[in-house]
C-alpha cells in the first residue's frame, strides 16, 4: 500500500487491530474532508469486505479503477470480491487483465482458476491449481482446491478421496480435509482417522474455526459408526462454536417476512399483471438447505429442454440494491416495490435472465435452486411472473436436524441453533403459504413423486425414501402459470 496521510495510517492501523467500526468511521470522514482518496477508498473496501458489506467493497473498487485502470492490487482485490459474490464471469474477466500484464503472478493464477472452477471450467482450473501445486509444495489450501475439484468434477472417488488425505496431512488441511471427507455420504472413517481428529480438536492451540470443522466430521464419523451420544456431542460443541462467532438475530428475518407480507398483497399484485419480463425460462427451486432441492434439480434437469445451474446469487444481489446500507435505519425493502414502474420491473427480469445466461447450456428453461429465494417470492413475481416456483419442503424433524449437522461454508446462520432452526422453519412455512395464497405462483405438495413438472412436461418418476423417518417421503407438484 502507498504512504498515507496520517489519518488513513490510523484507519489502517484500527483495521489490522480488528476494531472495524473506529475504521471505518475514521476513514468516512476523511474521505468526506479530502474526496476521492484512491488508497482510502481502497482502504474503505478492506473494512467493508471485513464487515461482510460486498457491494460496498465491490463499489468502491469499481471507482478505484476508474480513475486508475493500472492499479493491479485494487484490481486484484475487486476481482476476489466478485469471486465472493460469486460473480464468477466478471472475476474472470479481472483475472485475464492482471494476467495479460503479469502472466505468471501466482495469486492471480489463483484468482483465475478460482473463477475458472466457479463457471463450470473444472479441467483448466485443475491445470493451473495442480501447476500451482507443483510449485509451491505443501499448500494446504491448493491441495484442497484440488480435492474438491476432482469430487464436483465427479471423478472416481478414489482419486478425490485420496487428495483429501493428502491435504489432511499437511499443516493447517485437517480441519477442512476430515469435514470434506465426512460430506461424502459413503466415506468412512478409519479408527487412526477418528482417534486423530479428536486430539487435533481438543488441542488449546487449535484455531476456532478447525475445531468448527473437526466437531462436525467427528459427528458424522461417530453417527456412522451408531454411537449417537458422542456423535450429538460433537455436533453441538461445533454448532456452538461456529454461533459463538455470528451475529445472527431471528427477530430480522421475522420482521423481514411480516413486511413482506404488509406489502405482497392479491391486490397489490393484481395491480401489476402483465409487469415484469414475460419469458418462462427460470424454474425456480426454492426452500431451506437440506430438503431435496438437488435431487429435484437432477430429476427435471435430465430433460433435455431444462438446464441445470447452481444455487445462483443473481436474485439476492438483486434485491440487495433496494436493502439500507445502514442497518439502524427503517427498512426500505419491500416497500420500495410499490415504487418501480412497469419498465424497471422488466428490466431487472431481463437483467436475472442477461446474467444467468453464462451458467446455461442452451435448453429452453433452466433452474436456479438457491434455496433462500423463498424470501422474495414477491419481488420474483413481480419481476419474472411467468417463472415457475417449487417449494421443496421436508418434514420438519428431519430437515432442521438435517441442517444442524452441517457446517456451510457461508450464510445459513439460522442453522447453528436448534430453537433458531425451528423458529426460522416456522417462519418459512408461514411465508410460503402467504406468498401461494397471494401470487398464485407454486403449488406446493409433499413430496417424492414428480407428478407434474413445469413447462408443461410430464414424468412419471417413482421412488422411495431412503430415509429412516417414514414421514419424510413426501410428494411434490409444480404448479404451472394459470
Amino acid at each position: 500500500m502507498a504512504v498515507l496521510p496520517p489519518q488513513l495510517a490510523r484507519g489502517a492501523d484500527l483495521l489490522a487491530a480488528g476494531q472495524l467500526e473506529a475504521a471505518e468511521e475514521l476513514v468516512r470522514d476523511y474521505l468526506v474532508s479530502h474526496g476521492a482518496h484512491l488508497e482510502g477508498m481502497r482502504l474503505l473496501a478492506q473494512i467493508a469486505v471485513r464487515l461482510g458489506v460486498l457491494d460496498d467493497a465491490e463499489y468502491l473498487l469499481d471507482n478505484v479503477l476508474e480513475r486508475a485502470p493500472d492499479h493491479h492490487e485494487a484490481r486484484y482485490e475487486y476481482g476476489t470480491v466478485l469471486m465472493q459474490r460469486r460473480r464468477y464471469l466478471p472475476a474472470l474477466h479481472q483475472a485475464r487483465r492482471l494476467l495479460s500484464v503479469a502472466p505468471g503472478h501466482p495469486q492471480w493464477r489463483r484468482l483465475y482458476a478460482s473463477a475458472c472452477d466457479g463457471l463450470g471450467e473444472y479441467d483448466e482450473a485443475l491445470r493451473v491449481y495442480r501447476q500451482l501445486l507443483a510449485e509451491t509444495p505443501g499448500d494446504a489450501e491448493l491441495q484442497l482446491s484440488i480435492a474438491h475439484l476432482l469430487k464436483t468434477r465427479g471423478s472416481r472417488a478414489d482419486e478425490a478421496i485420496s487428495a483429501f488425505r493428502v491435504a489432511a496431512a499437511l499443516p493447517q488441511g485437517a480441519g477442512g480435509a476430515f469435514l470434506a471427507l465426512a460430506n461424502m455420504k459413503s466415506y468412512r472413517f478409519t479408527e487412526g482417522e477418528i482417534a486423530r481428529m479428536r486430539a487435533a480438536e481438543a488441542a488449546p492451540e487449535a484455531p476456532l474455526a478447525e475445531r468448527c470443522q473437526l466437531c462436525f466430521a467427528l459427528g458424522k464419523a461417530l453417527e456412522d459408526r451408531q454411537d449417537y451420544a458422542a456423535s450429538f456431542e460433537y455436533y453441538q460443541r461445533g454448532n456452538a462454536l461456529k454461533r459463538s462467532e455470528l451475529m445472527y438475530k431471528p427477530e430480522i428475518a421475522e420482521r423481514n417476512l411480516r413486511l413482506q407480507a404488509e406489502v405482497c398483497t392479491s391486490d397489490f399484485f393484481a395491480a401489476r399483471r402483465g409487469y415484469g419480463c414475460q419469458r418462462a425460462d427460470p424454474i425456480f427451486i426454492v426452500g431451506l438447505p437440506r430438503s431435496g432441492s438437488t435431487l429435484i434439480e437432477q430429476i427435471l434437469s435430465s430433460h433435455s429442454q431444462i438446464d441445470g445451474t447452481l444455487e445462483l446469487p443473481e436474485i439476492p444481489r438483486l434485491v440487495h440494491q433496494f436493502r439500507n446500507r445502514v442497518a439502524d435505519e427503517a427498512p426500505k425493502y419491500p416497500a420500495v416495490l410499490a415504487e418501480l414502474t412497469a419498465s424497471e420491473l422488466r428490466e431487472l427480469g431481463e437483467t436475472y435472465l442477461e446474467e444467468t445466461r453464462v451458467y446455461r447450456h442452451g435448453a429452453p428453461f433452466f433452474i436456479d435452486k438457491m434455496p433462500g429465494n423463498f424470501r422474495d417470492i414477491g419481488f420474483i413475481h413481480l419481476i419474472l411472473p411467468n417463472a415457475k416456483i417449487i417449494d421443496a419442503r421436508r418434514e420438519p424433524m428431519a430437515c432442521c436436524f438435517g441442517n444442524f449437522k452441517q457446517l456451510f461454508v457461508s450464510g445459513h446462520e439460522f442453522t447453528y441453533d436448534l430453537a433458531d432452526m425451528g423458529r426460522y422453519y416456522r417462519n418459512y412455512v408461514t411465508g410460503t403459504a402467504r406468498c401461494r395464497a397471494r401470487c398464485c405462483r407454486c403449488a406446493m405438495r409433499k413430496w417424492w413423486t414428480i407428478s407434474r413438472a413445469a413447462c408443461g412436461v410430464c414424468w412419471s418418476f417413482s421412488g422411495s425414501s431412503s430415509s429412516r423417518h417414514a414421514s419424510s417421503s413426501t410428494r411434490l407438484r409444480v404448479g404451472c402459470a394459470p
